[in-house]
C-alpha cells in the first residue's frame, strides 16, 4: 500500500502511533527492503488517557505493551501525574528514536498541543523568537545557494 502511495505522488510516509520502537524499525527495514526510499516519519502519541488510548488502538490495528499499561496503572483519576508520564513516556520514545538515528518526528496531538509543547520542551526544543528565526532561514538560504 504504501508503495503505492508513493507511486501516487507521495515523498514521504508518516506512520501510525506506536510504542515500541522495534515495530517502526522492522517496518522500516521491510520497505527498504521492497525498495521503498522515501522518509518515513514516526508517529508518536502521547498518551493522555491510557484507557482511551488502549480503545483507540484496538480500532487502528495498533499494539499497546504491557509496559505502558503498567506505567499508567491506578492513575485514571489522576490527570496531573497522567501528563507528567505521558511527557515522560513520549520523551523517552523520542530519544531513543534520535539514538537509533532518527530526525524527524510527527507527534499525534489529539488537540492538545500544551502536552506535545512539554514534551518538546524536555527535548530541549525552544521556540525560535521571530528575529532569530528570520537570520536562521537567511542563513539557510544562502547556505543552500552558496551564498
Amino acid at each position: 500500500m504504501l508503495a503505492r502511495k508513493l507511486d501516487a505522488g507521495a515523498t514521504r510516509a508518516i506512520t501510525q502511533f506506536f510504542f515500541d520502537n522495534d515495530l517502526y524499525f522492522r517496518f522500516l527495514d521491510r520497505a527498504r527492503a521492497r525498495g521503498i526510499r522515501a522518509p518515513i516519519v514516526p508517529g508518536i502519541l502521547p498518551v493522555q488517557n491510557f484507557q482511551q488510548t488502549r480503545r483507540f488502538a484496538a480500532k487502528a490495528g495498533a499494539s499497546v505493551p504491557q509496559w505502558l499499561a503498567e506505567r499508567f496503572a491506578g492513575l485514571d483519576d489522576d490527570v496531573a501525574t497522567r501528563k507528567l508520564i505521558a511527557a515522560a513516556v513520549a520523551a523517552e520514545q523520542v530519544l531513543d528514536l534520535v539514538d537509533r538515528g532518527v530526525t524527524d518526528f510527527h507527534f499525534y496531538t489529539m488537540n492538545r498541543a500544551d502536552l506535545v509543547y512539554a514534551i518538546c520542551h524536555l527535548l530541549g526544543l525552544r521556540p525560535r523568537e521571530p528575529q532569530q528565526a528570520a537570520a536562521e532561514d537567511v542563513s539557510h538560504v544562502r547556505r543552500a545557494a552558496n551564498l
